[in-house]
């Protein structure tokens, strides 16, 4: 029986490349289900990070109905959406415990400034612009992946309220066209790209060791003139005590006539 892995047909690139990505650094629109195929790459355990063929993500953003709100504690509340792809996704929301929060200094009483989760005796709500969010609210999400009992979440840094119908469609076609022009195609870095990104990382290296050899210069000084400061103090202590040893002798001398 073989054991060999079939090959991809695709190439990862190394992680210094990962700048030069369509995807990395963006708000990626994406269907739940896609996020549930996300995958990660043993050799790339960078946090956050997950695969599509290619691409390395790291932000998602999506746009879906709300399916389930749940009260999991006194630090977290999820929200479930759903965008008609075949799978839901958790949505969790990091609270600010009454120890952390001030209401002078937080817009919110979540780490989503226009979020807040109002729990009291008879109530819970969550509000988006002082908006409630219900079931059936639909609402647009963006935040970074991670993981919950094998199932992909987002943990939530920005929510709107969808209000139109007009909105969601312009985010359909957006993904629509991104998916097709991006997504769908494995990520190629061209040879004069990877040349470029080779000679920045290389200059990076000479300024950071630069740095570190004129931050080792400037240590060394340091060091000299708290030397010398000391060896200064010590001879000007010195210089005190045997001026003051030889007072001290002087009045003992005339207190013996």
């Amino acid at each position: 029986m073989s054991t060999h892995q079939p090959t991809k047909e695709y190439r990862l690139y190394p992680a210094f490349c990962f700048q030069a990505s369509p995807t990395f650094n963006d708000w990626v629109k994406i269907t739940a289900a896609d996020v549930q195929q996300l995958r990660k790459e043993p050799e790339f355990m960078i946090p956050h990070t997950y695969f599509y063929l290619n691409h390395p993500i790291r932000y998602i953003y999506l746009v879906g109905v709300v399916v389930a709100i749940d009260d999991i504690n006194l630090r977290y509340t999820t929200l479930t959406i759903d965008d008609g792809s075949g799978a839901t996704l958790e949505v969790k929301i990091k609270r600010l415990v009454p120890e952390l929060y001030n209401p002078v200094n937080s817009p919110s009483n979540t780490e989503v400034d226009n979020l807040n989760v109002l729990s009291r005796l008879g109530q819970f709500d969550v509000t988006v612009d002082d908006h409630i969010v219900d079931i059936g609210t639909i609402i647009k999400v963006k935040g970074m992946i991670s993981e919950f009992r094998g199932f992909k979440q987002l943990e939530l840094k920005r929510i709107w309220i969808v209000t139109t119908t007009n909105e969601e469609i312009k985010f359909w076609e957006a993904l629509a066209t991104f998916k097709k022009d991006v997504m769908g195609k494995k990520w190629h870095l061209s040879k004069s790209e990877g040349e470029k990104i080779k000679r920045e990382r290389k200059m990076e290296h000479r300024k950071a060791r630069e740095y570190e050899r004129q931050k080792a210069i400037h240590e060394a000084k340091k060091m000299e003139q708290k030397k010398a400061r000391a060896e200064y103090l010590a001879q000007k202590e010195a210089k005190y005590q045997a001026r003051r040893r030889k007072e001290e002798i002087i009045m003992n001398a005339g207190a013996l006539i």
